[in-house]
């Protein structure tokens, strides 16, 4: 039944026709204030044949691909598959050049899971590579290079115990069928970040994850080795960017369990499209990019992905990622976490007076960075890297100086200190004992903990000039 409101903005139908107030016929309100092209003026599809609210000739989403309707979508459903592909190909390729990721001169890994993520990212950074190729073949003089791009895959197989070939088979499979220039892909155990032989690596490797008694610790700790498996195949092969399909939902899930988990101090440095605190930059071009977008682009241009063995998550981290997808929220969350203020690690580094650097000057002037030299020194934590926010300088020095097994706790963050690292000293000694010599050398070989130390002893360290002033 109609209702009799004069300010009713419901859509609905006031029975057959309204009437005004000079007794004129008018004809009925459309339902959900439908426009002309069938799109909501509130912003939804009104029906299934509307055009696409940008280039207002093609038909929508919703109504030539009505499969991908059913998934969700939101507001993509608004634009044609052409427009949807050029938008989110845009935000790709935004995030890179205004950030200076990916220059001329790089070489490139991608990380790639299999998933629909790290699938975007491969395909995009692949596309980008094909254009730099054509305009370099297209070019007289030939200045500027190609930049390379490789694939990266982390198997951990002998972690979570699954037979993982028929997956590697079929991502070698997607990685050769990419077009030339031909991409190397990696494939490499979580295991070979010791350097012992394979069979007591996977024991150390499992005798260190064992070490861990609390299940979201557990998990923590596997991401932390996966980045140090990938690192050790960027150090060892010249690789000098590290790409990322981190995308709005992951960083939005992540925001929800740092802050869980305590580490809002250090959030900041994992949420940035650049984490520079690696000797290898690692990089998120898919920053802005949902979920729900990406694999609509994977059943639009039928991009193979992978459904790999993984684990369910659990614990706090399982809790968070078993959430409704939301993409309005998802959005806010990240929105909102981006008004931190990032690390002075958080830029590629300028080098010259190439165009990186000119867009790490832009977007110092956007986040209001200040020079890296006016910042305070970064020192980080023993486990997960992430940035402490007063370590001890006694402990730092001891530890420094090999006297480990009391001061572990004080180069660690909090996170790190209740979910991974054992209560016991015995079993703290052990957990070190079994730690990879990579990730004790990036907490004692970092430039930011030694200029720290440096700043700690400089009032006792003699002058360079001649009277000692």
């Amino acid at each position: 039944m109609a209702c009799s409101s004069g300010t009713c903005q419901s859509g609905c139908y006031k029975d057959e026709y309204s009437v005004n107030d000079e007794n004129k016929k008018q004809q009925p309100v459309k339902a959900n204030c439908e426009g002309s092209n069938g799109v909501s003026a509130r912003g939804g599809v009104a029906n299934g044949h509307g055009l696409c609210i940008k280039c207002k000739v093609n038909e929508t989403i919703a109504a030539t691909h009505p499969e991908v309707t059913g998934r969700g979508g939101g507001d993509s459903l608004r634009f044609c598959a052409d427009c949807f592909r050029s938008n989110l190909f845009g935000k790709f390729k935004f995030a890179v050049t205004s950030n200076g990721m990916i220059t001329p001169s790089d070489n490139v890994l991608v990380a790639f899971s299999g998933g629909t993520s790290s699938r975007v990212a491969l395909q995009f950074v692949h596309e980008m590579q094909l254009k730099a190729q054509k305009n370099f073949d297209a070019s007289r003089d030939r200045s500027l290079p190609v930049f390379g791009v490789d694939v990266a895959y982390i198997d951990e197989s002998s972690v979570l115990s699954n037979d993982s070939d028929r997956a590697i088979d079929e991502m070698n499979l997607i990685v050769s069928s990419l077009a030339p220039p031909a991409k190397h892909f990696h494939v490499v155990p979580t295991e070979n970040i010791y350097s012992v032989d394979s069979t007591a690596r996977r024991d150390r490797l499992s005798e260190l994850l064992n070490a861990v008694s609390d299940t979201t610790g557990k998990e923590d700790l596997l991401v932390q080795l996966r980045m140090l498996a990938l690192q050790k195949i960027a150090l060892e092969n010249g690789y000098t960017k590290l790409v990322l399909g981190t995308c709005t939902s992951r960083i939005a899930c992540h925001v929800l369990e740092a802050t869980v988990k305590g580490q809002g101090f250090s959030l900041a440095a994992d949420i940035q499209y650049v984490d520079a605190r690696w000797e290898t930059q690692v990089v998120l071009p898919l920053r802005d990019c949902l979920t729900e977008e990406l694999k609509m682009l994977c059943s639009l241009d039928s991009l193979k992905s992978v459904e790999a063995f993984q684990q369910p998550r659990s614990g706090i981290n399982g809790l968070i990622s078993s959430f409704e997808e939301n993409p309005s929220r998802e959005s806010t969350i990240v929105r909102t976490a981006g008004k931190l203020t990032p690390f002075c690690f958080n830029r590629i580094p300028e080098v010259g007076n190439d165009n990186s650097h000119l867009a790490s000057q832009r977007r110092q002037k956007k986040y209001n960075l200040k020079p890296n030299e006016s910042l305070p020194p970064e020192s980080f934590c023993l486990v997960c890297n992430s940035p402490l926010k007063k370590p001890d300088d006694t402990n730092l020095d001891e530890f420094y100086n090999g006297k480990t097994s009391a001061q572990i706790y004080m180069v660690a963050c909090s996170s790190c200190q209740y979910q991974i690292l054992p209560k016991e000293p015995s079993s703290l000694e052990y957990f070190y004992s079994r730690l990879p010599q990579s990730m004790i050398a990036l907490a004692k070989d970092n430039p930011n903990n030694q200029k720290l130390l440096r700043d700690q002893i400089q009032d006792c360290l003699l002058s360079d000039s001649d009277d000692g002033t």
